[in-house]
Formats: structure tokens, C-alpha cells, sequence
């Protein structure tokens, strides 16, 4: 059964900074744990005292909690909603050339900085930021359940990744990525036994289940 959500999550926690900041920025990731395609990173921003009402947004939550259907009905709603957004990601390629974590930060970096208006406080998803621009940031386990614009940060860098990873399907179809998206499934492994590994696997992660060390 597709996920709906709990359609609790409001702008509680952006409302304390709105108070002295216009622009606060959530920022999220998706891609980290897979051996395959890239990591990809979100930055929303939504206008200041945005409250999401009983509207297409009362249904946000974390992208994980939410089925694809309801991933795909909000991905248009928090574009439309939203003040500014972004998205950016960083290819197998240079994940294997500076590490995850590295290439994840510059995910995330990237898709700040392209943003139209360089915020005044980011929100990011997680216990570790290693920010470029001198832009003051907090860190939050969990944020993407917690907090609002991570929430949309999260919806918005999944579906998106999602949607290279089934184009990826296309381009290689006997490794299933359409379905598991890079993802360590068994279906996967066992693709990779069969046929090796696929020009987009990571080349830095390994697969246990196959005996690599």
C-alpha cells in the first residue's frame, strides 16, 4: 500500500528564524547508500510565514515515509509553493574520486550556490555540513521528519533521482536500476555477479555479498 504521509509537519521550526531571516533553506540528499548513479542534493526555500494549510503540502513528510505516488503528486506542489529551488548532483565518477561523504557535501554546496538569492540560515538533513559560502547552518539528525523545508528538500532530491535511475534502467536494462535505483537489493547483486559491473556503479563501493574487498 502506497504511504500517505502524516500530514503533521508545518513550519514551526523555519517560523524562529523567519522572525530575523526572509530567505531559510532546507537542504536534503538523496543517494548516499547506493552502488550505483549519483548522489543528489535539494535546497528549497519557501516564502517567509509560508504555512502549508490544508493544501497539496498538509500531506509532506520525509520522502522515505511517502510511497511513490504521493512523492510524485508533491513534487509539483512544492515547486509551485515554493519561494526558490534547486536541485544538484554529482555523477559515480567523482563519487569515486573524492569519496560519498565529499561528494555529498558538494551536492549539497552546489545546489545552495544556485540558487537565485543566497539565503540567510540553512536547515540540512543530518549531523555533518561542511559549508563553502559563509552562510550560517544547522545541522539536524532526522530533519527530514522534523522540518518542513527538508522535508520538501528530501521529495524534491529523490524523485529527481529516481527519475536518472530509470532513464539509467533504459540505458542498462539487465541490472533492474528502474526498480531498486542503485540500492544493494539482492536482484541487484546478483545482476552484478552475472554480468559485472555497469559503466555507472561506483567503483569505490564494494559488494561484500560478492566476496570484493
Amino acid at each position: 500500500m502506497d504511504a500517505q504521509g502524516t500530514g503533521s509537519m508545518n513550519t514551526d521550526y523555519e517560523h524562529r528564524f523567519w522572525r530575523d531571516i526572509p530567505l531559510v533553506c532546507g537542504i536534503d540528499e538523496a543517494g548516499r547508500g547506493p552502488l550505483a548513479g549519483p548522489v543528489v542534493a535539494a535546497a528549497v526555500v519557501f516564502p517567509r510565514w509560508f504555512m502549508p494549510g490544508n493544501g497539496p503540502l498538509a500531506a509532506l513528510d520525509d520522502s522515505k515515509k511517502l510511497g511513490v505516488a504521493l512523492r510524485e503528486q508533491l513534487e509539483p506542489a512544492i515547486k509551485t509553493a515554493a519561494l526558490y529551488w534547486t536541485v544538484a548532483a554529482v555523477d559515480h565518477e567523482t563519487i569515486d574520486r573524492l569519496n560519498i561523504f565529499q561528494a555529498t557535501m558538494l551536492a549539497m554546496n552546489n545546489a545552495v550556490a544556485a540558487l537565485p538569492e543566497t539565503p540567510g540560515m540553512l536547515l540540512i538533513d543530518g549531523n555533518r555540513f561542511m559549508p563553502v559560502l559563509p552562510i550560517p547552518h544547522e545541522t539536524v539528525v532526522k530533519g527530514d521528519s522534523k522540518i518542513f523545508s527538508i522535508a520538501a528538500a528530501s521529495v524534491l532530491a529523490k524523485t529527481f533521482r529516481d527519475a536518472v535511475m530509470k532513464q539509467y534502467g533504459e540505458t542498462y536494462p539487465r541490472y533492474g536500476f528502474e526498480k531498486h535505483f542503485g540500492y544493494p537489493t539482492r536482484d541487484h547483486v546478483r545482476a552484478v555477479a552475472a554480468y559485472g559491473r555497469s559503466p555507472i556503479h561506483r567503483k569505490s563501493f564494494r559488494l561484500r555479498q560478492l566476496g570484493e574487498k
